[in-house]
């Protein structure tokens, strides 16, 4: 099972041995991209599923919303759209606790096996900046390379700022210019050079340069580590 609803606590059976047979299945495949250092989109969902039983075991009001709804006979005679909920029993509930109980930590250690992986991965990435730095970054230019390739992929980005629980949170995202390839005359700042004469509506961008030590696969663990190393460079920045 390559991926988990978002509901599937409270979609179709609820069942004990169901619900941990469908648990253990998808945690096998995660383990299984995980043994290939492949992160994303498994590392994010992991986090979707953990906060969201975490939330709803803290707040058990939360898990009769997000049960599925029907039309009582009442509303259907009235013309009216209001809800019966289709919980109302204690066996079903303590059956949520048990299957949250087993699924809390099961879900815990697979993202902490991620988030050491995450770790690696960014430790073994440099970030730089290529040529001089302007003083306005949430938009501009990022070079993604790893050894033993000479290309260089090159994006442009573009960071969104809003608020979000009272903090502030960046959001970015980028666009696949092309890839070129380095060589001892086609410098870094060379194709920095080439942008900036391409596209004039940033004479002076913000242009980054992340470069990974070690190979790893590039779409589902280089790409989101890069974005999120990027993220956190420009949020101490500014």
């Amino acid at each position: 099972m390559e991926r988990l609803k978002d509901n599937w606590l409270t979609d179709g059976l609820v069942d004990f041995e169901y619900k941990r047979y469908l648990l253990l299945a998808y945690l096998t495949h995660v383990k299984a991209a995980f043994g290939k250092i492949e992160l994303y989109p498994f590392l994010s969902d992991l986090v979707l599923h953990y906060t969201n039983l975490k939330t709803l075991k803290e707040n058990k009001s939360l898990i009769t919303e997000s049960f599925p709804k029907e039309l009582s006979q009442d509303s259907l005679a009235k013309l009216e759209m209001t809800y019966k909920s289709l919980i109302e029993d204690d066996a079903l509930m303590r059956e949520l606790e048990i299957i949250m109980s087993f699924a809390i930590p099961e879900l815990k250690s697979s993202l902490d096996e991620g988030a050491q992986i995450y770790e690696y991965v960014e430790s073994n990435c440099e970030i730089s900046p290529v040529g001089l730095t302007s003083l306005y970054a949430n938009e501009g230019y990022l070079f993604i390379s790893q050894p033993p390739q000479k290309e260089t992929d090159v994006y442009r980005y573009q960071i969104t700022i809003f608020e979000q629980s009272r903090e502030v949170a960046r959001g970015l995202h980028l666009r696949f210019l092309r890839t070129i390839n380095r060589t001892l005359s086609n410098s870094y700042e060379q194709i920095k050079l080439q942008l900036i004469r391409e596209f004039s509506e940033l004479p002076n961008p913000s242009t980054y340069l992340i470069l990974s030590k070690l190979k790893f696969p590039y779409a589902p663990t280089l790409v989101p580590v890069a974005k999120r190393l990027l993220i956190k460079h420009i949020s101490r920045s500014a």
